[in-house]
């Protein structure tokens, strides 16, 4: 039975993608079956998957509207051994034309169900905002991962991010709940990002992640050679935090 995960922050550039790129990788390298779902009109998770958006004859827009099953839609991505809904421009359009919609916010979750034991993680790259396709994301998963930088206006962010969370858990998923916070792009030098820190540590205890992400250039370089930098480079400090942070997630999953 498949693990499904939306990975979200209504803040923008706080690494959701790089989170869910590298996240699938890992996930997939110690053998887990993993679809990374790009619920972003961007395409940022599709390209960073090595899969060119421009050229998508079915993509996560001609699912959520009805015209595709997912069987259909997905891609395996190149280098990464996981499975891609990829999504492009053509998803913008899907805002409006799933208002009229029957079933509107639960559209994914119901594809999802066919595939249920095909998967073991699948993961969710929300947009940075609270849309209608956000609302598909959260209403198909089991919870949310949420990636944050370590500063003030990401603590600011993260108080609405958790009480939209307890609105669709209390309105639309039961089963929604938040794994967990990931602390990413992490400067130790940074006295400001040490004592945030320590706060989400006070505040959310166990729920934030052990594992830290920190502020790692090969992580940036590698979207533009298409591959996750776990793949890109096994070496760097960033692939090997999201490596750790695979097995911390395997590790949670036996105690949710």
């Amino acid at each position: 039975m498949a693990r499904i995960f939306a990975i979200a922050n209504q803040k923008g550039g706080v690494g959701k993608t790089t989170t869910s790129v590298n996240l699938a990788a890992a996930l997939a390298a110690t053998g887990q079956r993993v679809l990374l779902i790009d619920l972003d009109p961007q395409g940022n998770a599709t390209m960073g998957s090595g899969i060119d958006k421009r050229s998508l004859v079915k993509s996560v827009y001609h699912v959520l509207v009805g015209l595709a099953t997912l069987t259909e839609a997905r891609a395996p991505a190149p280098e990464g051994k996981y499975d891609v809904l990829p999504a492009n421009r053509d998803l913008a359009g899907a805002e409006i034309e799933l208002v009229e919609l029957e079933h509107r916010e639960t559209r994914l979750k119901r594809e999802l169900s066919a595939h249920d034991h095909e998967y073991d993680f699948v993961l969710i790259d929300c947009p940075p905002s609270l849309s209608l396709l956000t609302l598909n994301g959260l209403c198909a998963a089991n919870g949310v991962i949420i990636p944050m930088q370590c500063e003030y206006f990401a603590l600011e962010g993260l108080s609405d991010l958790v009480n939209t969370i307890k609105k669709v858990h209390a309105n639309l998923n039961r089963d929604l709940k938040i794994i967990g916070l990931l602390r990413v792009m992490f400067d130790p030098r940074n006295t400001l990002g040490q004592q945030v820190s320590a706060q989400l540590e006070a505040h959310f205890g166990d729920k934030v992640f052990r594992t830290i992400v920190p502020r790692n250039i090969r992580l940036a370089e590698a979207p533009s050679h298409g591959m996750p930098g776990v793949v890109f480079d096994r070496a760097a400090k960033g692939s090997q935090a999201y490596m750790a942070f695979a097995e911390e997630m395997i590790e949670r999953m036996k105690t949710l």
